[in-house]
């Protein structure tokens, strides 16, 4: 198996801020950027320097995997719009279904090398991509309950203040007497 490669062997935190670098740069600059990366690497404390080319090689990488990315939420995006799914969630399961099909073919391609061909790295990544679409979905399917809630209690809230203003109103043209109004509103649980 070839040696990892030194931009492997940075915490995820520099990986990060590289990665952040480059959209900002928009995948150019890599010199600046360079020089860049091994100041931070110095001031984090690393003995660790990069040349431009390894820069360069993963900045290529992480483009290509960013152009993917967005290739794929376009087509999903076009697919749901044309096939009418409309909720949050149901996005997101498609989205997971369709990742378990990579998935799926990923770990078979994996499945059929030799141990020392297997790149772990694959698989982890796969595994977390997974993980985070896993977890996404949870978070936005309890923010759409939460909006929900909110939605019917607005409602609620919106339907006593319109009892109680039919009340006011009934009592001020003579309609309905202040105790009779009062009554009614103990009786809706509106007191």
């Amino acid at each position: 198996m070839p040696p990892r490669r030194k931009v492997d062997l940075l915490p995820e935190e520099l990986r990060a801020r590289i990665k952040q670098a480059l959209r900002e740069r928009g995948f150019a600059g890599y010199e600046e950027l360079t020089a860049e990366i091994n100041d931070w690497l110095e001031e984090a404390g690393l003995e660790i320097t990069l040349g431009k080319s390894a820069v360069h090689s993963f900045g290529q990488e992480y483009q290509e995997f960013v152009k993917l990315q967005d290739e794929a939420g376009n087509w999903a995006r076009d697919w749901m719009s044309e096939h009418d799914i409309s909720e949050e969630a149901e996005r997101h399961r498609v989205l997971f279904k369709m990742m378990t099909t990579v998935a799926f073919k990923v770990l078979k391609a994996q499945a059929n090398k030799d141990g020392d061909e297997i790149d772990p790295r694959e698989l982890h990544f796969l595994g977390r991509m997974m993980k985070d679409v896993m977890q996404s979905s949870g978070i936005r399917e309890q923010l759409m309950v939460k909006e929900r809630e909110r939605i019917a209690a607005e409602a609620a809230k919106a339907a006593r203040d319109e009892a109680v203003a039919q009340l006011d109103s009934g009592v001020a043209t003579g309609r309905i007497d202040a105790a009779a109004a009062q009554a009614a509103r103990e009786v809706m649980g509106l007191a």
